[in-house]
């Protein structure tokens, strides 16, 4: 494999805040370019499960995450050098706005010479919409912007108003129409699956493909420019991979209840030697022969009463437990743990049981934000984004550490195999510590 420098097509996505379209679009650029034959890699920037599952469908090729607090800059480098390999094109998608978070999807492109393009709803402004996005390109010197996409632009006129009113430096690289058609599902912690809904979201991918092919303005319709991408060197990397699940496999819950799974942990667990197997906690009647169970996050509250039912597959996982084999439930996975979950419709239904305590979903309230999980075995990074509560449960052995806050973060349980913890981890930032939790008795 070739060690050199890679140029390759590359844009990223960002918006002054939520809620402008960035996935929408995004998903439309990645079909759009996949249908001309164009092999198209796309990243989402920070902790999220639903949006790459969209993208993924999209773009026809896997979708994994770029943090540089969460996994490093080795790891985002080395990432995006082996996408450029492959790819005709790379887009990266942003997380909230453009310059929100430490660091910040404006810190990634920076870093790694992404040029960005604004993604705006501009339904309601006009001038102001070129006075947000001048504001927004300049405020760093360091970082480069292709243009803004207008969002929801209700006619021609509406689009040259803000065409008009931008500078030079700055072109209208598209006006999108209002059309509602094109808009992704979402439910209450984000997007639906891509697997609920697959057939639809074809017909809103190929429509949007049109809907890009509409727009008055034809900077989006062809390559962007080519970026160079450079290797990571080896001698930046904080760890040497060590295969200590080598010989052991990991049994890992995966349907509609329980989604939330990074690739890059399912590569990561492969890594270290694991051989990985999946089943259904909704549907099977069995577990796997396995080592060691990973239960995920997911929606385990919108399938409480099928979980509830599925007492052979509870009966399962007690005995594993018992067993003493090492058990990771993350979030969804540890209210599944639980004696009882409590759904929106205040529906109580019995889990598991392994883990002390009720859980009860608390409608729009919640917690989010980026935490490193203090562990016993090692600090493994991650992110917690929730809206149920834990009553009851036992003392834990630690506590999530907040990115930028001296409260204690989500609690951490470890009791026989089990380690149990709202916090969604993510494997690649700590390799042997994520080893040691799917061992048995991961205190010893």
């Amino acid at each position: 494999m070739t060690t050199s420098v890679v140029h390759c097509s590359a844009l990223f996505l960002t918006a002054p805040s939520s809620n402008q379209g960035k996935t929408t679009i995004t998903a439309a650029l990645a079909r759009y370019f996949t249908n001309q034959g164009k092999v198209v890699r796309v990243f989402k920037t920070g902790p999220d499960y639903l949006d790459p599952q969209i993208l993924a469908q999209a773009s026809k090729q896997p979708v994994e995450q770029l943090d540089i607090w969460m996994a490093g800059e080795y790891y985002c480098q080395d990432k995006l050098y082996q996408a450029a390999q492959i790819a005709d094109l790379i887009l990266v998608e942003g997380a909230m706005g453009m310059f929100d978070g430490e660091p910040s999807s404006a810190d990634l492109a920076a870093r790694f010479g992404i040029p960005m393009a604004i993604v705006m709803d501009v339904k309601g402004m006009a001038q102001t919409a070129a006075a947000v996005a001048t504001g927004l390109a300049n405020f760093r010197d360091d970082v480069q912007v292709a243009g803004l996409i207008a969002n929801r632009c209700g006619s021609e006129r509406h689009a040259e108003l803000i065409r008009d009113a931008l500078p030079a430096s700055l072109p209208l690289l598209a006006t999108l129409k209002r059309d509602d058609e094109i808009t992704l599902p979402e439910r209450h912690l984000g997007l639906v699956q891509a697997d609920e809904v697959k057939d639809e979201l074809e017909i809103r991918f190929e429509a949007a493909v049109e809907w890009l092919q509409e727009t008055q303005d034809s900077g989006l319709l062809s390559l962007p420019n080519a970026v160079p991408f450079y290797p990571a060197n080896q001698v930046d990397a904080e760890q040497t991979i060590e295969q200590h699940l080598l010989g052991k496999t990991i049994a890992v819950a995966k349907d509609a209840a329980f989604s939330f799974i990074y690739d890059a942990n399912l590569i990561a667990l492969k890594s270290l030697g694991a051989e990985l197997v999946f089943f259904s906690p909704l549907h099977d009647q069995a577990l796997p022969k396995a080592d060691a169970l990973w239960l995920p996050g997911g929606y385990p509250e919108l399938h409480s009463k099928t979980l509830s039912e599925n007492t052979v597959m509870r009966q399962a996982i007690q005995d594993f437990y018992q067993a003493g084999k090492g058990i990771l439930a993350e979030c969804g996975g540890m209210l599944y743990s639980l004696e009882t979950l409590t759904d929106l419709e205040e529906n109580e239904y019995p889990m598991l049981g392994i883990l002390a305590g009720q859980g009860a979903m608390r409608g729009k309230r919640g917690c989010q934000g980026m935490q490193t999980a203090v562990t016993p075995q090692g600090d493994i990074r991650g992110h917690a984004h929730h809206r149920s509560r834990s009553a009851n449960t036992p003392e834990p052995v630690g506590y999530g550490r907040r990115q930028r806050h001296p409260a204690p973060g989500e609690a951490i349980y470890q009791q026989k195999g089990l380690t149990a913890s709202y916090l969604h981890l993510f494997f690649p930032s700590n390799l042997d510590a994520t080893a040691k939790l799917f061992l048995a008795n991961p205190q010893d």
